[in-house]
């Protein structure tokens, strides 16, 4: 049986496919053992695997066919110490950037959704130099020392702004 806080994950990671998949009405699913295969030290694999085969595994989030260069990593939890963006780096938000990074290819659009107990669902997008600045209505902009600069918004607002840039960004 599963442990409750792997349940949550993954109940958010389906929640999170099922919204990808009405917004963009393609096939989005949550992958199965998430990034681990591809992810970290695991990366060697993908030497041996074709390009279908790296996408089911990379991230938390299958994307539809359309979406090849879409990473995702999913986290629900009970608080997070919003505090900290404004004193500096967030030690648990860096730990959840570099899982996103680790399973990354370069060009991909590295997204992390995150959704935490009585106080919201949210979007950590990373900024790239070299495409179109996503939009934003509020936002937060956070410098990570080692994993460059990202943009967190609203979930809802989050898409409500850049749905057709996340799909151009991501194709």
């Amino acid at each position: 049986m599963a442990s409750p806080q792997k349940t949550k994950g993954s109940s958010w990671e389906r929640e999170c496919s099922r919204f990808l998949s009405e917004l963009y009405q393609e096939s989005f699913i949550r992958s199965q053992g998430s990034g681990a295969y591809v992810g970290g030290i695991n990366q060697k694999r993908k030497a041996f695997l074709h390009e279908e085969q790296i996408r089911s595994f990379k991230g938390d989030i299958v994307p539809g066919t359309s979406f090849p260069k879409m990473n995702v990593e999913c986290k629900s939890y009970a608080d997070f110490p919003f505090h900290q963006l404004f004193t500096g780096q967030v030690k648990q938000l860096e730990i959840w950037i570099e899982q996103c990074l680790d399973a990354a290819d370069e060009g991909d659009f590295n997204i992390l959704f995150m959704k935490f107990n009585r106080k919201g669902k949210y979007v950590a997008a990373q900024i790239n130099t070299d495409h179109p600045e996503l939009k934003s209505s509020r936002h937060f902009h956070y410098g990570s020392q080692n994993h460059g600069n990202w943009i967190i918004m609203e979930f809802k607002s989050f898409f409500e702004l850049n749905s057709q840039l996340v799909k151009t960004l991501s194709s």
